[in-house]
């Protein structure tokens, strides 16, 4: 059975997101650690978390991930940017210790004019500070679209972080497929390619999680637009083939695509479960 979850709320708590993940057939979640703009985490409640931990057991839900604020940029040329990223991934890091051995995705950050090599020693060098061995969690680079000054465009810069970082076997990779797709990978047609390119730059090891957006842009766009499956320029058939892929089924899967409601994620974890099924 696949792993197929999408983006919750957790502003009514751990125990509602997992109740919200049960009613659309899902068996895995993504939340925010906090506001995606920045500011404090919200509170633990103990009673929240036993809640929660009991709605999973019952749901069948053994994977979750956090996804890091929006505007962390480890990567800034500004000192103050810099700081505030590194101290809120080490306080994110701290609180997933609640949720042990689960997974923390993180956009790697914008080298704002600095070059690309600089961005990725900053970025190696903020986890360096706030990754300790003591620490469960898995941290994820997410692969981007490549606009403006993102890192994580190309595969190369994600390897070349993870090859600064001293706690290596605790890194990892979630392939967002817009994301890819606009950054020039063509994971429509040539989906193995892809895959080959990311084992021999990455390692195919090193993929922990999926993404499944469509894209309002064609292929190598930079631009970074999601679209509902089979809305945008990848096309369902493509997500198909995502699903049923033997070196990527068996991985978590998130959807972030544009909804009104619970009830369109719903909608497309049916249509990829009957796909996987079919297959």
């Amino acid at each position: 059975m696949l792993t197929l979850g999408c983006h919750l709320s957790i502003a009514k708590g751990f125990a509602a997101a997992a109740r919200d993940a049960r009613r659309i057939d899902a068996n895995t979640f993504q939340f925010f650690t906090r506001n995606p703009r920045g500011g404090r985490a919200r509170e633990l409640d103990p009673r929240d978390l036993q809640r929660f931990r009991q709605e999973c057991v019952e749901g069948g839900i053994e994977r979750m991930l956090a996804h890091a604020p929006y505007t962390l940029n480890p990567a800034s040329s500004n000192p103050d940017t810099r700081a505030f990223a590194r101290q809120t991934l080490g306080a994110d890091l701290a609180r997933m210790e609640e949720f042990p051995h689960q997974l923390y995705n993180m956009h790697p950050g914008a080298h704002t004019g600095q070059g690309v090599e600089c961005g990725v020693q900053l970025i190696a060098e903020a986890l360096n500070e706030v990754m300790r061995p003591e620490h469960t969690t898995t941290v994820l680079l997410e692969t981007m679209a490549g606009k403006g000054s993102e890192v994580g465009g190309r595969f190369e810069e994600l390897a070349a972080i993870i090859d600064r970082v001293d706690l290596g076997d605790r890194m990892g990779v979630c392939l967002d497929t817009c994301h890819v797709w606009d950054a020039g990978y063509d994971v429509a047609n040539h989906l193995d390619a892809v895959l080959e390119e990311f084992d021999r730059t990455v390692g195919l090891g090193r993929l922990r999680a999926l993404h499944l957006n469509d894209s309002q842009n064609p292929c190598g766009a930079h631009k970074d637009r999601h679209a509902r499956l089979g809305e945008g320029h990848i096309g369902f058939d493509a997500f198909a083939a995502i699903v049923n892929h033997p070196a990527l089924r068996d991985l978590p899967m998130y959807l972030e695509t544009p909804q009104d409601s619970l009830d369109g994620y719903a909608t497309e974890i049916a249509r990829l479960r009957e796909v996987a099924t079919r297959a």
